[in-house]
């Protein structure tokens, strides 16, 4: 059976050496050698983008012949897997951002 948390790539968010309230540093994103939020989800959306293509050219290696199925069936599962973590990180996200937008100031 396939791990469905092994698709993606462990990230470590840190909050930058002296941010400011408002969260935004003067130092930059990446002052303590942490990542910052954008740069982890574009590692995220890439690293799913490249199961993706890895089950596509699976598939294609088994259309025209050369392929193992079971390599192929491998690869699918995980690019299922991983779309499926995909959609459901998107759809926790919605529902923060919801739930931040209904915050009365």
């Amino acid at each position: 059976m396939i791990d469905p948390l092994a698709a993606i790539a462990t990230l470590r968010v840190t909050p930058s050496a002296g941010a400011s309230p408002s969260g935004v540093s003067p130092s930059g994103p990446s002052a303590r050698g942490g990542m910052d939020f954008g740069t982890a989800l574009r590692s995220a959306v890439d690293t799913a983008v490249g199961v993706g293509r890895a089950a596509e050219t699976q598939s294609m290696k088994a259309i025209t012949g050369g392929g193992n199925v079971t390599e192929v069936a491998t690869a699918l599962s995980r690019a299922e897997l991983t779309l499926q973590t995909a959609t459901a990180v998107r759809d926790r996200m919605l529902q923060a951002y919801q739930e931040i937008m209904r915050i009365q100031i």
